[in-house]
């Protein structure tokens, strides 16, 4: 059944319903909270969001989830995935930026402070990654193959230290250029929204209109599109094959939890729409650490 899940944009792209963080209150904000400490990570993803709109349903996800997530094979396989995918986006060539930025007026400490928030993404998108790999393997009826591994807590802090806070620019936060900009970054990659990532580095318009216009052009190359393939199939092996699954979620349960709630069809698509963008968004975010590697 594996063969089914090939990375493609569902059509028509479904209807998204991301639940924000201030509008989470009860059981839910406890739940936001729990995820963000867990995956120790300082922003909910738009991908477990957009799941919460059906609380059922997240809530038995999450259940069978944290111990996943929390165990160190979890972390060492978004580390491995990471690695790959950085040494992966070398092949399109991010051109050099800071002397650009410095060029325009900015100072080393900004560009610090941009390098902070890609250091974040960097480092949490890929948990959201696997998480969506596993939401849709689980939808599609594929339950995980090694669920006799030992889940052993990840002990410490893997994550970056958050000293730099995420300041989001939304787009009514926005000047026309702004604007303009993530217009482009919707149409060129076919989504209705602007991830959280995108808006957070635009917190420095005229870098992320820079650093975009040096990304654009790559998102229809074919070394852009095998990187993307490749990040999406080792995320399907590691998530199927390699990882613990100690309180047992199952495809049958996890498919019941959503056919409670709204059409398991729908969900699917959901599931498909972010688990097709994310091996994209990790290569932007590589490309954009690239371009902005410290000398």
């Amino acid at each position: 059944m594996v063969a089914i899940l090939a990375r493609k944009t569902p059509q028509p792209i479904p209807a998204i319903h991301p639940l924000p963080e201030y509008l989470a209150d009860g059981e839910l904000a406890t739940l936001y909270l729990e995820m963000k400490t867990t995956l120790q990570v300082p922003w909910m993803g738009v991908v477990t969001m957009a799941y919460a709109h059906y609380p059922e349903f997240f809530r038995v996800l999450w259940q069978g989830l944290k111990p996943i997530v929390g165990s160190a094979v979890f972390v060492r396989h978004c580390q491995e995935l990471r690695q790959g995918v950085e040494r992966g986006v070398l092949a399109l060539e991010p051109p050099p930026i800071a002397q650009r930025l410095f060029g325009m007026g900015y100072a080393p400490r900004e560009c610090e402070q941009i390098r902070h928030v890609i250091e974040v993404f960097s480092h949490g998108n890929f948990a959201y990654l696997l998480i969506a790999t596993l939401v849709r393997l689980l939808l599609n009826g594929e339950d995980l193959r090694e669920s006799h591994l030992v889940a052993t807590p990840f002990s410490g802090r893997h994550a970056p230290s958050a000293t730099v806070p995420l300041v989001l620019m939304e787009p009514h936060h926005a000047d026309a250029d702004t604007r303009a900009v993530y217009d482009d970054v919707r149409r060129t990659l076919g989504l209705p929204f602007v991830n959280t990532d995108y808006r957070a580095l635009a917190r420095w318009p005229s870098y992320f209109s820079l650093a975009w216009a040096d990304l654009k052009p790559q998102v229809n190359s074919s070394a852009y599109a095998a990187l993307c393939e490749q990040t999406h199939r080792e995320a399907i092996d590691r998530v199927l094959n390699r990882l613990p699954n100690p309180e047992g979620l199952r495809a049958a349960a996890l498919q019941a939890a959503a056919a409670h709630e709204t059409s398991l069809d729908e969900l699917r698509r959901v599931a498909e729409l972010f688990q097709w963008l994310l091996p994209g968004l990790v290569t932007h975010i590589a490309f954009f650490r690239a371009q902005l590697a410290a000398p």
